[in-house]
């Protein structure tokens, strides 16, 4: 079953303050997430952790390898949103699932069913096919 996203969902994710885990989220300037994560922190005024797979540091914030490795105290995870291939986007939202985290995001061009279903079914929120810097503009942000 194709996904629908809920505007309700969407806008309150982006105006609620809270933590954004950004997966895929590196120190290359030519990735989408590399703005797109600017945007997130500076402009909507979210935390944003970067997870990439050399637990780099972007931005001037603390990066880790996986969702798991995010510490405690930096707990809970509001938004995991996902900057990875199709094919990798359901280990993410298992990962996100297991932290408890209370929603995913799953950028342009993002899609997997069966991963989507988990999340609804787990309790998260789930935002499919979308960019927060491009919906910024319906919300004033």
């Amino acid at each position: 079953m194709m996904h629908v996203n809920d505007p309700a969902v969407v806008e309150r994710l982006m105006r609620t303050k809270g933590t954004w885990a950004i997966v895929g989220l590196s120190t290359n300037p030519w990735r989408s997430a590399h703005d797109v994560s600017l945007y997130v922190r500076d402009t909507m005024g979210m935390e944003i952790i970067p997870i990439n797979l050399k637990g780099e540091d972007v931005h001037g914030e603390k990066g880790y390898e996986t969702l798991a490795d995010i510490p405690e105290a930096r707990h809970p995870i509001d938004v995991v949103d996902c900057f990875v291939n199709s094919q990798r986007v359901g280990a993410v939202i298992d990962q996100a699932i297991a932290i408890g985290a209370k929603a995913v995001w799953l950028q342009l061009g993002v899609f997997d069913d069966d991963a989507v279903q988990r999340a609804r079914e787990a309790g998260l929120d789930v935002v499919v096919n979308s960019c927060p810097a491009r919906e910024g503009w319906h919300y004033g942000l």
